[in-house]
């Protein structure tokens, strides 16, 4: 990756107020950076800028896999009914909203992976609750693995 890049992600996810973060957000063109950027993102910091990256048509497979899982999405893997109750209304939504784009492969492109890590013993008790679950969204994804610089 670039260091101007790096200065660009820098600065978008340190510097900048989140209503100009969202606006840079939707018109990133580079899925790379999009990725790099999720990943690094402070998640304490709400669900809007994250939903700006899953609505970018360049957001990757991969990145909405990791942004899935970095927002806790293994939760609703265990237990659908807990996040459903949920009172975070907010991050029930984007979980919801993630996991509809993800098993309906609403992405243009699928080049980088991510790999959630999940090992064969919590892969077991998962599918043991819920034989359901898509594979996709316990296997790494498709496309070329990458490492995230930490920003």
């Amino acid at each position: 990756m670039k260091k101007k890049d790096i200065n660009f992600l820098e600065e978008l996810l340190y510097n900048t107020e989140k209503d100009s973060a969202i606006s840079r957000v939707r018109n990133i063109d580079d899925p790379l950076l999009l990725h790099v950027f999720a990943a690094n993102y402070n998640w304490n910091s709400g669900f809007e800028v994250p939903k700006a990256i899953l609505e970018n048509e360049n957001c990757d497979y991969g990145t909405g896999l990791l942004m899935f899982h970095y927002a806790d999405g293994y939760r609703m893997l265990e237990s659908p009914d807990d996040v459903s109750a949920s009172a975070l209304e907010e991050w029930k939504d984007f979980l919801i909203q993630t996991y509809q784009k993800l098993i309906n492969l609403q992405f243009n492109s699928q080049n980088i992976s991510f790999d959630p890590e999940i090992t064969r013993v919590h892969r077991f008790k998962l599918k043991k609750n819920n034989p359901h679950i898509p594979d996709a969204l316990l296997d790494k994804s498709p496309g070329v693995l990458i490492e995230v610089p930490k920003i």
